[in-house]
């Protein structure tokens, strides 16, 4: 390739992120898919395809583009972090047998990427979590999190704490996980998405007031750009069928301001406010949401078809 093309295919890509990030995800494809006929071999261009499948829940899309990333880039940590990610997701919509032959792929991979780069925060928490969560015959044990936490301790204390919470619930000791997540808003300094944690954990003790308690703080420390903790705090009471109607506030103020991610999906966002709204008996609103949804990612599984129309 040219220089000129290499040009073109890096600003390509980056066009390709910058639409990921604000959930426009059939446009990031487009740009992929340009780039990657410039250069069939871009590993950036693929291990962000994967990116994007993985936001649409495309497990199978996801993991082909990724392995195809690994193949090319093998020596890059990030690339196996999301490809032991790709095959996570899949495990989490398969069945049993078929989840414990992915486990394996998913420890290998998180378990490289952290070997390529010790200092890999993502690639740390995300096998610190598996280690936590997994039985000891898939690799699994709550001493190798702990180790994992304190590598985490020495350049990243929110996510060891955060870290340390996961593995106190697993044993059953909730007043530990209570405190770690408490000392993780005071390490974060209040920050949002840490208050949502903690909502999120209440969430799974059916404590109700105090899961209310916590996002509302959350979205009190949110105030200042309404960034991805407004969605997940959202996402919290969903699952709790409490304030329906916050939520869909909150997840609005995350999609009119200017910190979209990938992290919350703007597609994924809209399908949520579209079940909400159904639920209440709007179905004109319902419908728009659906719609809007379906038109940044028109393959997103979480709009059935007769949604979309």
């Amino acid at each position: 390739m040219t220089f000129a093309g290499m040009s073109i295919s890096r600003e390509t890509v980056d066009a390709a992120q910058a639409a990921l990030s604000r959930g426009h995800a059939d446009d990031a494809l487009q740009l992929l898919d340009t780039a990657l006929q410039l250069d069939p071999n871009d590993a950036e261009a693929l291990n962000l395809r994967c990116r994007v499948y993985y936001a649409e829940e495309r497990w199978d899309d996801a993991i082909g583009a990724c392995e195809r990333a690994v193949e090319l880039a093998s020596s890059n940590s990030g690339y196996h972090l999301w490809l032991g990610r790709a095959y996570g997701g899949k495990a989490e919509h398969v069945s049993f047998v078929a989840a414990y032959k992915l486990a394996k792929l998913i420890r290998a991979e998180f378990e490289t990427a952290v070997r390529l780069d010790a200092r890999n925060g993502a690639a740390l928490s995300d096998l610190g979590e598996y280690y936590a969560e997994a039985p000891a015959v898939l690799g699994g044990g709550y001493g190798k999190a702990e180790g994992i936490a304190r590598q985490l301790d020495g350049f990243d204390p929110v996510g060891a704490l955060e870290l340390r919470a996961r593995i106190a619930e697993g044993k059953n000791d909730y007043a530990s996980a209570e405190k770690a997540f408490r000392a993780k808003i005071s390490a974060s300094h209040s920050s949002a998405q840490s208050w949502m944690d903690l909502g999120s954990f209440y969430r799974r003790r059916e404590r109700w007031d105090e899961m209310l308690a916590a996002v509302h703080s959350g979205a009190v420390a949110a105030e200042r750009d309404h960034g991805a903790a407004l969605a997940d705090g959202a996402s919290t009471l969903m699952k709790a069928g409490r304030e329906p109607q916050l939520a869909i506030e909150w997840m609005r103020d995350y999609l009119a301001s200017n910190a979209l991610s990938e992290d919350a999906p703007a597609f994924v966002i809209h399908a949520r406010i579209g079940d909400l709204l159904k639920q209440q008996g709007d179905a004109h609103g319902a419908q728009q949401e659906y719609a809007a949804a379906r038109a940044l990612a028109k393959d997103y599984p979480g709009i059935p078809a007769n949604k979309a129309h």
